[in-house]
Formats: structure tokens, sequence, C-alpha cells
């Protein structure tokens, strides 16, 4: 019997290489009960091009006391901020990983601001 980590990480191992068939810069969702994280990461996998998240220091000012890292609002927060910094390294078009999480609550959230400021995938 697999753990529910276990599985997870079989699902984003599967999605991880359908998206390096396809060579494009992917954006990496990771998520823990106080903070939620964003990469893109280069088509060949290499690199880092750009990176958010609410355990940096300026977004823990923003977003007030502890814990507030976690919930719907900061993952739009987040979802904003990376696809401005994807912007800035030039990327414009990337593949959604979600790393095996449900893509629903602060995944969706961080998507679909991702989307709206602009990135495309």
């Amino acid at each position: 019997m697999m753990t529910k980590k276990e599985q997870r990480l079989r699902r984003a191992r599967q999605t991880r290489i359908r998206i390096a068939k396809q060579g494009v810069a992917r954006l990496t969702v990771n998520r823990t009960n106080l903070h939620i994280y964003a990469a893109i990461i280069s088509g060949d996998g290499a690199r880092v091009l750009a990176s958010a998240s609410t355990a940096e220091a300026e977004m823990r000012k923003q977003l007030g006391a502890a814990g507030k890292g976690g919930n719907v609002a900061a993952a739009q927060v987040i979802g904003k901020r990376i696809a401005e910094r994807a912007k800035a390294a030039g990327v414009e078009q990337v593949a959604f990983d979600r790393a095996g999480f449900a893509y629903h609550g602060r995944v969706k959230a961080l998507a679909e601001a991702a989307r709206e400021a602009g990135l495309q995938f």
C-alpha cells in the first residue's frame, strides 16, 4: 500500500515526463500547510528561471501574521508575483506542473492568478 505522499509523487512523476517531452519551461507548485511555493524551471530542467513563495521575508510582511501564507488569498498573490517574475526573465509560455496536488483550492487560485497576470499555459 502506498502512502498518500508516495501517491502524489507518483502522479507528479508522470506529469513531469509528459512536460519534459514538450521541452517548454514549467511552472511548478508546491504547497505546505503554512506556505505555497512556485518556480519557473527551464525546458531542460537545469535551472530555475524565477521563483516566488510566501516564505520570502517581504511576502511575510505583506501577508501579516504567521500562518497567513497557507490560504487562497496568499496563493493569488504568489500567482501574480510569479507571472511578473517570469515575464521579467523572458518567459511567456509555460506548462503547469501541479506536482501531483489536486487542481483545486490554493493550487487553482495560484494558476488562475498567473493566467490573469499574463502567463500562458
